[in-house]
């Protein structure tokens, strides 16, 4: 068997340009920021693009140079120094010595403060020190706002299938087995692209319901058809103010394109001719708190805030949820979290127990989703925010909250953290000794990826708009950078 050496690496972000919170060095260590066999040994086994990319290595018998696994939650665009310094870390290891090929697990969101195409300017760099032709292949997020560039500089683009995110494994173990029938030269593929003028697709995507599940059927079905490699089929990421942007359907394949374009147009024209059909109803807080007095059970009722979503970039800190639920009387409840590192601080200089009146949310960027609300509770424990998760998507990677404090207020028990990032998993409670399952009423900061962990122990799920950042109507954003005509805008 040839031996072959491959050049691995995980760089993401999903950058929100909206948001005040820049992206720098430090917002990438406190998420993640592992290099070389490190990053492997914690990663290797879970749902990860490197532990794709290692399935297949073993397999094949790969050499592998594993560069660094490295993202941050979705915030602000990244410093230029952040990419370079992490951009800098992969170009080293492909300069280390002879390579076969490159695996990048990226998002394909990612836009650097000076740049709006941080995976092609990536690319761009590696082909500047590989050549154009060395085999490259790429794994995305969904999510990505996918660029002609990205698909000229790497010959083979492929996408997860899934969201919530289930197959990210999967994916880069596709993808891998890929690069290795062309590194032996069975093939010699390349991604083409198609889109449409819209910031995103109707329902971001979703899969588990709604016309994505037939769209994905069809891409399957037509990776059967000669030539066709991989479909990708992608929402795009509307908090992106830059020129290319929105829902894209790639096709990696060899020979002919010419049916493979046309198969790619009319799924994306599918997207658009469905650009209206949205599967989500968003309640205001005030009335998803009138659906939480009223509900028995048996099981909880998930409240899920998609406008307050850290996981595309908002600040985590709008109150306009908790508030209503408070206002309401709701009992038996649990909220989370709460992204304010100034009220985790003051709780943690507290003892167990102990009652206090602070300042909760609302301080980072008042403009969306409002300001603090002034709150008193009892402190009812205090952690260092590490936690492991168990669930679909982040089984048995940890996790970490940073300084971490659960604050009963009224009826409801509030998970305030100091890092940013989303609900997806139950260990993000349950290892504050707070039980999702136990309470009758469950309000969390996440869009759709909750659903992967949370959907089996409801007896419903509602979703809610507080006016925070990542409001599903993205007309309310003060776009300047994106090609005009485009909908929703026009």
């Amino acid at each position: 068997m040839m031996t072959f050496t491959v050049l691995t690496a995980e760089f993401a972000h999903e950058s929100n340009t909206f948001s005040i919170r820049p992206t720098d060095i430090a917002a990438f260590r406190a998420r993640l920021f592992l290099q070389g066999d490190a990053a492997v040994a914690e990663r290797a086994d879970a749902n990860t693009d490197i532990a794709g990319f290692m399935d297949v290595a073993r397999a094949q018998g790969w050499q592998t140079r594993h560069a660094i696994s490295a993202s941050a939650s979705p915030a602000g665009p990244v410093t230029r120094g952040a990419f370079d310094e992490i951009a800098g870390c992969i170009l080293a290891a492909a300069k280390a010595g002879p390579l076969d090929g490159i695996l990048l697990g990226l998002h394909g969101a990612m836009v650097v403060e000076d740049h709006p195409d941080g995976e092609g300017l990536l690319l761009e760099r590696l082909r500047a020190v590989v050549g154009p032709d060395l085999p490259i292949a790429v794994t995305l997020d969904p999510h990505a706002n996918v660029t002609a560039r990205m698909c000229d500089l790497a010959q083979i683009v492929m996408s997860y299938c899934t969201y919530p995110h289930v197959d990210m494994r999967d994916t880069a173990r596709r993808a891998a087995s890929l690069l290795q029938r062309m590194m032996t030269g069975e093939i010699a593929p390349r991604t083409l692209r198609v889109t449409r003028p819209m910031l995103e697709e109707a329902n971001s995507g979703r899969t588990d319901e709604g016309p994505m599940i037939a769209r994905h059927a069809l891409a399957r079905a037509h990776e059967d058809t000669p030539g066709a490699l991989a479909v990708s089929i992608n929402a795009g990421f509307g908090n992106a103010d830059i020129s290319e942007l929105g829902p894209t359907v790639l096709v990696t394949h060899t020979g002919d394109a010419g049916p493979h374009l046309a198969f790619a147009q009319a799924l994306v024209d599918d997207i658009w001719a469905r650009r209206h059909e949205v599967l989500n109803h968003f309640l205001t807080p005030a009335e998803a708190a009138a659906e939480a007095l009223a509900h028995t059970g048996p099981g909880p009722l998930i409240i899920a805030d998609y406008a307050d979503n850290p996981g595309a970039g908002s600040y985590g800190d709008a109150p306009g949820l908790l508030t209503a639920l408070l206002d309401a009387g709701v009992t038996d409840a649990c909220f989370g979290p709460m992204v304010d590192p100034e009220a985790a601080a003051l709780l943690h200089e507290q003892a167990v127990g102990a009652e206090v009146t602070l300042q909760l949310g609302g301080k980072t960027d008042p403009r969306f989703g409002g300001g603090p609300i002034t709150v008193t509770g009892t402190v009812a424990l205090l952690s260092d925010g590490r936690y492991t998760g168990d669930g679909p998507m982040i089984g048995g990677l940890p996790g970490d909250w940073g300084p971490t404090a659960v604050l009963r207020v009224a009826g409801v028990a509030v998970l305030v953290v100091t890092n940013h990032g989303q609900m997806l998993d139950l260990q993000q409670f349950r290892a504050f000794g707070i039980d999702p399952a136990a309470h009758r009423i469950v309000a969390l900061k996440s869009q759709q990826h909750f659903r992967a962990a949370f959907t089996p122990i409801a007896a419903r799920v509602i979703v809610c708009d507080s006016g925070a950042l990542c409001s599903p109507d993205l007309r309310r954003l003060p776009f300047h950078r994106v090609p005009r005509p485009i909908f929703p805008l026009d």
